[in-house]
Parts: structure tokens; C-alpha cells; sequence
């Protein structure tokens, strides 16, 4: 549970990073670059915390995959950026793909459990 509480400060700490970044007008901006740098240290730590429980693939897919999708609704809700059918597809292919990657991992952990327990 902790792995997915800190999964979780990470994504919104690299969406806040991101946002900041676009705020920020090429490092030029002092307080949304330290808020770019906050937020990506954050990120950062939160998501080498979730690791000591989760695995790597799962949780770096998914922090990757929501951050991308987060990010993209704040692009288009607060900086009007274009939101539009190929933008769609691909956010529904980014998240599918996590789910696909994540349960793909809890049928080999219970390929691996049943294997074990034959074995035994």
C-alpha cells in the first residue's frame, strides 16, 4: 500500500514539475523553475520510494503513462493547448498499454505462485 501512496506523490509531483516547466518560459521565470526543480526532485524520490515494493516495470509505466495523460488534460485546460482525436487515441493507447503491462504482471506472479505451490 505505502508503494502505491508514494507511486501516487510521484505522479502529481512530476505533473506540478511539468507544469511548472511550461511556467517557468525557458528557466527565465525564477519562481516556476524552482517550482520545475521541487517538483522533479520530488518525483523523483517519491517514485526510487515505490520501488522498494513495486516492481520497476509496472511502476515506471504507470507514473509515466497518468503523468503523460494529467499532463495533457492541464495542457489543454489551462494553457488551451489542441486537444483532438489523434491526442485521444493516443492518451487511450498509453493508458491501455499500462493496464495491459500491469496485468500482465499479476497472471505471472500467479503463473509463478502456481507453480510453486505444484513444485512443493
Amino acid at each position: 500500500m505505502k508503494g502505491i501512496l508514494f507511486l501516487a506523490a510521484a505522479i502529481l509531483s512530476e505533473v506540478f514539475g511539468s507544469t511548472m516547466l511550461k511556467l517557468s518560459e525557458g528557466f527565465s521565470a525564477p519562481v516556476p523553475a524552482i517550482g520545475v526543480v521541487i517538483g522533479f526532485a520530488s518525483s523523483f524520490t517519491f517514485l526510487s520510494f515505490s520501488l522498494k515494493t513495486l516492481a520497476l516495470s509496472s511502476a515506471y509505466a504507470t507514473w509515466a503513462g497518468t503523468g503523460t495523460a494529467l499532463t495533457a488534460g492541464i495542457g489543454y485546460f489551462l494553457f488551451n493547448e489542441p486537444f483532438n482525436t489523434k491526442t485521444v487515441i493516443g492518451l487511450v493507447l498509453v493508458i491501455y498499454g499500462v493496464f495491459l503491462l500491469n496485468h500482465s504482471k499479476k497472471e505471472e506472479n500467479a503463473e509463478t505462485s502456481a507453480r510453486l505451490t505444484i513444485e512443493e
